[in-house]
């Protein structure tokens, strides 16, 4: 059995045994392999956001949250090294380095032999990143586009104007290369697009967005498109 196979049957097993959990030992005689293994494979599973417990003592063992599971992971080396090159290459982009702890998950989760591979391909994949925004204001406009609150900014237009506006976040946008925040500002009462690198502050507020849509952006740029659709 493949690794990879092994941790998606492990976390089902250990989702079966329920509140009782299941003892390192018996996972290793059900699976051939030593305990030692079954604990790395284990460590495995929570490195990647499984809920994996453990409960110490006579009957103890380990678990998994009820209604949880990991669903198996197979990708080629190349797969493997193509999400690190996105992520990497886009390391300004929103949710960059919950994108970048993603992959690491995924990572961690793949048979040595593929990790091995991926990693060997990996080296031979050289990125020149751009200079992302400050963690503090990235944290801020993501949480408050995710949570749908109004952000406060403050924000130095093209012709070196600086205000502070509070603004409903709509959405994110890149073309031509850089970051766009897109929302709407109470300050010009209309929508308007932000570039991410000209915002010196930013802070969410606790007042929710009055509801904007994306349809009242307009029209997106000739090869704009969302990151995920369902079609």
């Amino acid at each position: 059995m493949k690794r990879t196979e092994r941790l998606h049957a492990l976390s089902e097993t250990l989702r079966r045994s329920g509140a009782r959990g299941v003892s390192a030992a018996r996972l290793a005689r059900e699976f051939e392999v030593s305990v030692r293994t079954i604990k790395r494979d284990l460590d495995a599973l929570d490195r990647s956001g499984a809920p994996v417990w453990s409960r110490t003592g006579p009957g103890g063992g380990y678990g998994l949250a009820a209604g949880v599971s990991l669903p198996p992971v197979s990708l080629s080396p190349a797969q493997a090294v193509a999400l690190m090159a996105a992520v990497s290459a886009a390391s300004d982009a929103p949710y960059a380095d919950l994108a970048a702890a993603g992959v690491r998950k995924i990572f961690d989760v793949l048979d040595p032999t593929t990790r091995s591979r991926a990693t060997e391909l990996a080296g031979r994949v050289w990125v020149d990143a751009p200079t992302a925004p400050s963690r503090a204001i990235r944290s801020a406009l993501e949480s408050a586009m995710a949570e749908q609150r109004v952000v406060r900014i403050r924000y130095t237009a093209e012709g070196g104007e600086t205000t502070a506006r509070d603004v409903e976040p709509v959405l994110f946008a890149s073309t031509g290369g850089r970051w766009y925040l897109i929302g709407w500002c109470r300050l010009r009462d209309a929508m308007r697009w932000f570039r991410v690198s000209r915002i010196a502050r930013a802070s969410v507020t606790t007042r929710p967005c009055s509801g904007h849509t994306v349809a009242e952006v307009g029209t997106p740029p000739e090869h704009a498109r969302p990151v995920h659709t369902t079609e």
